[in-house]
């Protein structure tokens, strides 16, 4: 299989998400302040943020992963983060995800942040400086078998 005949296709089809006006996000970005996750219902789409991962190799364990991190002042940006891996478990590849979130999100505000320092187990939210930040991951694994296995994480913007 031709390796960029094989992107383009699942662009094509990822593109079939979106059922009304949908700009692709260029790698990690900041999301939109005041941006609502979508995840069902007939809702006008405005762009989205997608990690795929392929291979043919058998038994091979791969791993796509989108981050998110989002401030407790919904006013600022959030930001999301992209991940794609091999012999990543699928928690491993959203913890890597998310961390990748809050530490460019603490970037952007001028907060030095440190994600082994900052992760509150019990409540499972960032402490950054004095901000509370929620994070969250979509991420899909696979373990390949036979021929191509391609997965593929997405985020999608609803306004």
């Amino acid at each position: 299989m031709n390796w960029p005949c094989a992107m383009r296709e699942l662009k094509r089809r990822t593109w079939s998400m979106c059922p009304a006006s949908c700009l692709p996000v260029a790698g990690s970005s900041p999301g939109p302040a005041a941006c609502k996750p979508w995840c069902r219902g007939p809702l006008p789409i405005a762009s989205w943020l997608a990690a795929a991962c392929s291979s043919r190799e058998p038994r091979r364990l791969i791993a796509a992963s989108v981050g998110c991190a989002i401030p407790a002042d919904r006013s600022l940006y959030g930001y999301l983060s992209e991940h794609h891996a091999f012999g990543q478990s699928e928690k491993e590849a959203g913890d890597f995800a998310e961390d990748l979130a809050a530490a460019m999100l603490a970037s952007t505000l001028g907060i030095e942040f440190d994600a082994d320092k900052s992760w509150d187990e019990k409540k499972e939210f960032y402490r950054v400086s004095d901000k509370i930040v929620c994070t969250t991951n979509m991420t899909q694994s696979a373990i390949v078998k036979n021929g191509w296995t391609t997965v593929l994480a997405a985020a999608v913007f609803a306004y």
